[in-house]
């Protein structure tokens, strides 16, 4: 950070507290007390009432604000990002204020910028369980976002699986979802001369190229979606946790939760899963903090594990040695 950022940087600090001591200011901006009192003292120069008390610290003269600063395109974009998960995740409570929050935000971005939201939100898709992203960060996730709104070609170093060698592929990004607690990106691969799905947990190497690709006016993240979901063969199923076992639920839904709701002193979770052996071998491992509601066919298959496990568990009688 520069020194004219670290300045106004300051200024906000002191207008979101009453008084500061300028050894919280050097820990925070990471410079030493001195600098700040340099800093502290430029403000000063610049007009900015800054007020010091020996043995107290530093605050702003009482109704000072600095005037509406304009966000940056990645601080637009990672509220966005921050606000699409909220709305699906979180209760009303908050994902209202949220809303009024990013509605005010929006309000003050420039029409250019306003408009490269409105791309962005058509590109972005956020479903499937309450599981925050893990493995991922804002440096991996923005470039890509950016270059789906700018139409730019990525140049991906991707690992399709953990044992297979990387490849190298060019793609047209086209949009962005988040599903299991992971993201992925949507592109037309060059190589395969498909639509793809990328893992992002799975990229090695990241690129965004110069070269602009043609608009794909006639896709649709949409329509794309609801026609690769339909494809998929995947079975309904539900079961019944304890108040306990929720945390760990919320974890590890790989299997795709779509609902949970408080039943008998804990919660029905409906899944979508495209195996039933599966579904059944991850429920065993909850113990009896699990019960399989339906189908049929996975009670069926979880008593039966759950059989074989107690026969292998049956106590044995143990022999004295002669």
């Amino acid at each position: 950070m520069n020194r004219t950022d670290r300045l106004v940087a300051m200024v906000m600090h002191l207008q979101g507290r009453r008084v500061v001591r300028a050894s919280e200011l050097a820990e925070h901006f990471e410079v030493t007390e001195r600098t700040i009192y340099r800093d502290i003292a430029a403000l000063g120069e610049a007009g900015v009432p800054v007020v010091g008390e020996a043995g107290v610290g530093y605050s702003l003269v009482k109704g000072y604000h600095l005037p509406p600063v304009m966000f940056t395109a990645e601080e637009a974009t990672a509220m966005f990002v921050g606000g699409e998960l909220v709305k699906q995740f979180a209760d009303a409570s908050l994902s209202a204020p949220m809303a009024s929050a990013l509605l005010r935000i929006r309000s003050v971005l420039p029409r250019d910028r306003q408009d490269d939201l409105d791309r962005l939100a058509r590109a972005t898709a956020i479903m499937g369980s309450p599981r925050l992203p893990s493995g991922i960060d804002q440096r991996t996730l923005l470039p890509i976002q950016q270059a789906v709104v700018s139409r730019r070609v990525l140049r991906l170093t991707y690992r399709a699986r953990a044992r297979s060698e990387d490849t190298v592929r060019e793609v047209e990004p086209l949009g962005v979802i988040y599903y299991g607690g992971a993201w992925y990106l949507v592109a037309w691969c060059r190589l395969r001369e498909a639509f793809r799905h990328f893992k992002l947990e799975r990229l090695r190497g990241l690129e965004v190229r110069p070269e602009q690709f043609r608009a794909r006016p006639e896709f649709s993240l949409k329509e794309h979606l609801e026609k690769e979901i339909g494809a998929e063969d995947t079975i309904p199923a539900r079961a019944w946790f304890t108040g306990e076992a929720m945390e760990r639920v919320r974890r590890e839904s790989f299997t795709g939760l779509v609902e949970m709701r408080p039943e008998r002193g804990g919660y029905e979770v409906d899944f979508m899963t495209p195996c039933i052996d599966w579904l059944a071998g991850w429920l065993l491992s909850f113990g009896a903090d699990v019960e399989a509601l339906e189908p049929a066919a996975l009670r069926a298959k979880l008593r039966t594990l759950a059989l074989a496990v107690a026969r292998r568990h049956e106590l044995v009688p143990v022999h004295a040695s002669s």
